[in-house]
Order: C-alpha cells, then structure tokens, then sequence
C-alpha cells in the first residue's frame, strides 16, 4: 500500500483552512482537537455572518455582521487555549504558512483557481512540494475530496511506499475550474442541499487530516453519495495516478 509523505509533520507545521462556511467552519473545530499544539492553525474567510446561515452553519445570532473567519478564530481560541490566526483577505492576497496543508472548502472555480496559482507560485517549496492541497467539495447529498500538491506528472512517481507528490486536485478533476460562483456562500442555495451533507464532508475532512499527519493517508481522491449510501475510495496507486493523467490529455489538458 502506498501512503503520502508527511514529513511536514517533523517540525511545526500548519493547517489553513480556506472557507469557513458550511464545510470549512465544522470541520475547523475538530480539526483545532487533533492538532498538537506546536501547530498553526489559520481560517481564511472574506464573508461574513448572515441571517441566512445561522441554521446550515456554526454561528449564532450574536455572530451577525462579523467575518465568518475572525468568529471562527476569536471562538476556537478561547475555547482551546490556543493562538488560532485568521484573515478577511481573499486567499489569493494571504499568506499561507508552511510546511502543512491547505484545506479547500470553497464552491466556485475562481477560488479554486486562486489556490492553485499561490501553489504553482513556487512561494512554498522548501525544495520540493511542501504543502499538501486538500480539496472538498459537494452538491446536494453529494461531495468529494481530492488531495495533491504538483502539476508536474514527473513528480508523481512513488519513492519505495511513498508518495511524495500528487496531481493537484484541479489537475485531476479541471471541471471544477468551470463552477461559477453561487453568490456570496452555499448558504444561498440550502433549499437545494441535504441537511447533513457539510457535516458528513467535514468529518472526511478530517479522517484526511488526521491520516495526512499521521502518515497513514493512502487516498487521493474520495466519493460520498449520501443518497445511495455509500463512499468511494481511490487510493494513491501509479495505475490511479496515470489514469487522472489520462484523462486530462484526453480532456485536451498538457500534463
């Protein structure tokens, strides 16, 4: 069985999570309970509190008209006893601390597009790719989650049971480049989605995180469709590899 690297857990490390709405804000706290405490913690929001999310997402009444992620962080903090950053700054003008893991919970491509550039940047090698992108994303009783971290297919080539490198989650699946944006969060379209579906996709969230840490993650991708039941996994494997290659060149991408 092949595992992905994590080396990054040698020495202090962080966790940004991008997207502190439905997903992103109930998979924060659970996250901020498994991390040591030598590690950073950072909640990357630019929206705030509304009327409308105080029955799908983690905040109260008295949250109203704040940054979702300045809550969020003022919150765990207390909570935890612990330094939790945050920024109401788009992800694209932040800065994202490494070594670590970038944890995706937004619903549009430019977001996504954005996580990818301040990866491609080279901003975060120490050499080599030191910052894993975990990517989660859902419809109505359906969600997935995508792990990489390079958009060189070089790279993607295990060391003994190792990998140390994988596509990015926009390489492996590039429609999500083409989702537009829904308004200002997922909050609008809730008659749309299931009651249960952002916690079931922040609990695989951190399943991830947690394995990513421990070095015992063997997945690249996972599959949840809560209305058959069921979750799909697709382990790190070079036939799983090259077919998410594959399927780019046939989808005409230059990999």
């Amino acid at each position: 069985m092949y595992r992905l690297d994590n080396r990054f857990a040698d020495r202090p490390f962080a966790v940004t999570i991008v997207g502190c709405g439905g997903t992103g804000g109930f998979a924060a706290e659970s996250i901020c309970r498994l991390l040591p405490q030598q590690a950073k913690l950072v909640l990357i929001d630019l929206d705030r509190v509304e009327e409308r999310n105080l029955t799908r997402q983690c905040f109260y009444r008295e949250d109203l008209g704040k940054f979702k992620s300045e809550v969020l962080a003022q919150r765990l903090a207390r909570k935890f006893d612990r330094l939790i950053g945050y920024s109401t700054l788009p992800v694209r003008m932040a800065e994202i601390p490494t070594p670590g893991l970038i944890i995706g919970c937004v619903d549009n491509g430019p977001a996504r597009q954005d996580i990818h550039a301040l990866i491609r940047s080279g901003r975060y090698s120490y050499p080599g790719p030191s910052l894993w992108w975990v990517d989660a994303g859902n419809g109505d009783d359906f969600g997935q989650v995508l792990i990489g971290n390079s958009e060189t297919i070089a790279a993607c080539t295990p060391e003994q049971d190792v990998y140390h490198s994988l596509p990015l989650p926009t390489i492996q699946r590039p429609d999500l480049l083409n989702q537009a944006p829904r308004g200002r969060d997922c909050a609008a379209i809730a008659e749309e989605q299931g009651p249960t579906i952002n916690l079931a996709m922040a609990a695989l969230l951190v399943e991830v995180v947690h394995r990513l840490i421990a070095g015992t993650c063997s997945w690249v991708q996972l599959y949840l469709d809560l209305k058959a039941g069921t979750l799909t996994s697709v382990p790190a494997t070079p036939a799983s590899i090259k077919s998410i290659w594959g399927q780019k060149r046939e989808k005409g991408g230059k990999p």
